[in-house]
């Protein structure tokens, strides 16, 4: 794991930084950095408590990309994702992964006829190398791992029917710095950046055999969750439409209890362009 390390995006959350615990219990042997900004209220208890840490100007940071709005709140992920090339830079890194503060566990999920269930990753390294290894090999500005959430519905799930990877990229997300590219949007930036870079013909994707598993949204105090509870979810997703009003916008989502949430039009969000060499 000489060549790629493990940033965690933490924010108010000195005592309760549960990936680095995660990555632990799953045999991770490489290099951790906790990344926070310099106006967390909390910055002194997490230097005390850690000894890896790397703290940014979020003042800075905002100067760089585009926050699609003009307000005051910046307790944002978007301003953590955004320094994190240039913090790569500086430790000498050319591959970083970038990871949320609430990540219970590590999974594969393989399904077929006799197989349902996930297994838990025990020998994180050799994931995380083969991840590395087929990034290494492809175009791709960004690759991530899946969500739980992505596989509801078990077998008839659509990532366990068609396993094969994903044009979306959310909350992990494996860079380099010499691909760099800018995380959009005061909020919903995976969505705002995986959307609005694809239409202009940057490849990120999905792989769907390994996921990560996370604290329920709003329920873990600190974060962001804060800022999900006091704009909801139709400021949130209208992020997204802001910056492809192409391609997305917002409807109703779920079973029983609706909720407005963003909705994709892939038809009409990443280019399909064939290479030049495939012409008769």
């Amino acid at each position: 794991m000489n060549d790629l390390v493990i940033f965690i995006l933490t924010h108010n959350r000195p005592n309760n930084v549960i990936t680095y615990k995660s990555l632990k219990k799953c045999g991770y042997t490489g290099e951790i950095i906790l990344i926070i900004d310099d106006q967390d209220p909390q910055k002194e208890k997490y230097l005390k408590r850690y000894q890896n840490i790397e703290i940014f100007s979020k003042n800075e940071i905002a100067q760089t990309f585009d926050e699609a709005d003009n307000f005051q709140d910046r307790r944002t992920i978007v301003y953590a994702r955004n320094a994190c090339f240039e913090i790569a830079k500086k430790r000498g890194y050319k591959y970083f992964v970038q990871m949320d503060d609430d990540y219970t566990g590590f999974e594969y999920r393989i399904y077929n006829e006799s197989n349902t269930k996930p297994k838990q990753i025990k020998n994180i390294d050799s994931v995380f190398q083969a991840l590395l290894s087929f990034y290494k090999s492809t175009t791709f500005a960004t690759i991530a791992m899946a969500q739980g959430g992505d596989f509801i519905g078990g077998k008839r799930n659509r990532m366990a029917k068609r396993p094969s990877l994903y044009r979306k990229a959310m909350n992990s997300f494996f860079c380099s710095v010499e691909r760099p590219f800018k995380f959009s949007g005061r909020i919903n930036e995976d969505v705002n950046t995986y959307t609005a870079e694809q239409s202009r013909g940057l490849l990120m994707g999905t792989i769907p055999f390994v996921a990560l598993i996370q604290k329920q949204t709003q329920k873990n105090a600190g974060g962001m969750t804060d800022i999900y509870q006091a704009n909801g979810t139709y400021v949130k997703s209208f992020y997204t439409v802001i910056f492809s009003p192409s391609c997305c916008t917002i409807r109703p989502m779920g079973d029983k209890h609706k909720r407005l949430h963003h909705r994709v039009d892939w038809e009409r969000c990443a280019p399909k362009i064939v290479s030049e060499r495939n012409k008769h």
